[in-house]
């Protein structure tokens, strides 16, 4: 028997299991920090992160308080002060240049999809509903496809996806998400009108859902 498990042997049941969660809440810790290591080493100091939990408004009961919606949002993580994001230019389904500071002024959802990813096609639809409902001279959804097929590639996915809501927007050169740190696709970014980083969320959501727009309505506030 080693040192180790001689002392659990001796530990008193409730003091045993608080032990054992904080072992396992480390061992989240050091998974969380090896993901977050480049979003950390970008900038000294980077803003830190906080989940969305603590931040954004709980929905009442029957609004989005289960499913796959809510559950896949609480994982959205806030910063506790929004950040100044890179320059980072792009095309529109007209192939001429864009960048973020087009939508100064508005709050945006920015996604970042590849054409060869599923999850990103399960997503755009709700991304699509969401643009539909709440796109407006305040709030719009900019879906920009970061892989190599381009503004062709966009556009048959957008048209196989059903997702007339949405513009064509694309990153032919796919260094996109590595200027914005995204560790994976979809990545979604919340902006606000002054073109900062208020929070993401890695993989999908169904953004079209009671806690989606409880995100979106806080930051038009």
């Amino acid at each position: 028997m080693t040192d180790r498990e001689r002392l659990g042997s001796k530990l008193p049941a409730p003091t045993a299991t608080l032990a054992a969660a904080l072992a396992a809440s480390v061992g989240f810790a050091a998974i969380y920090v090896t993901l977050g290591h480049s979003d950390n080493a970008a900038r000294t100091p980077t803003p830190p992160l906080v989940q969305a939990q603590a931040a954004a408004p709980a929905p009442a009961a029957g609004e989005g308080a289960s499913g796959p919606g809510h559950s896949e949002l609480a994982a959205f993580i806030f910063r506790k002060e929004p950040e100044v994001l890179p320059e980072i230019k792009f095309q529109d389904g007209d192939g001429r240049e864009r960048s973020l500071a087009d939508w100064r002024g508005k709050v945006v959802l920015l996604n970042l999809w590849a054409t060869w990813c599923l999850p990103c096609r399960k997503e755009m639809p709700a991304l699509d509903r969401l643009q539909g409902s709440l796109g407006s001279d305040q709030f719009q959804v900019v879906a920009i496809s970061v892989d190599r097929t381009g503004l062709a590639g966009a556009k048959k996915f957008l048209e196989e996806t059903k997702t007339p809501n949405l513009a064509v927007y694309a990153d032919p050169t796919a260094r996109l998400a590595s200027s914005l740190r995204a560790a994976g696709l979809p990545a979604t970014l919340l902006i606000d009108k002054e073109g900062r980083e208020i929070g993401r969320l890695l993989g999908p959501a169904e953004w079209d859902g009671e806690a989606a727009r409880h995100l979106i309505q806080s930051a038009l506030r």
